[in-house]
């Protein structure tokens, strides 16, 4: 039997990857976008988890969610939610948007 932290690790991992999937394909389809990071209390899994959405701007943050490009963030993140098997009721209450702010330092669990 696999220990809770072991289980948890892989999907970690797996989630990782989906996400990176879905960034690759938003940053060939969506202006402004830069990249996506996620945060995860895997004691509140996956109450917990949140895929953040980062731009370049405010404008183009804006103007993404204003248009379909929102549909499709979420359409992705949720692709990736299903490929781990992480299942949730209401995808856009696991997601965030942001915009990218200046380099001080390292920026946590980009993809």
């Amino acid at each position: 039997m696999s220990s809770p932290k072991r289980k948890y690790s892989a999907i970690e991992r797996e989630l990782i990857r989906a996400l990176t999937t879905a960034c690759e394909t938003a940053k060939s389809e969506i202006v402004g976008f830069q990249w996506l990071t996620h945060e995860v209390d895997y004691e509140e899994f996956p109450q917990s988890l949140v895929v953040t959405w980062v731009f370049d701007s405010e404008a183009n943050r804006e103007r993404a969610l204003a248009s379909a490009d929102k549909a499709r963030m979420l359409e992705l993140t949720l692709a990736a939610f299903d490929e781990v098997g992480i299942s949730v009721s209401s995808v856009a209450e696991h997601v965030a948007f942001s915009v990218e702010q200046p380099a001080r330092g390292k920026r946590g669990q980009g993809h």
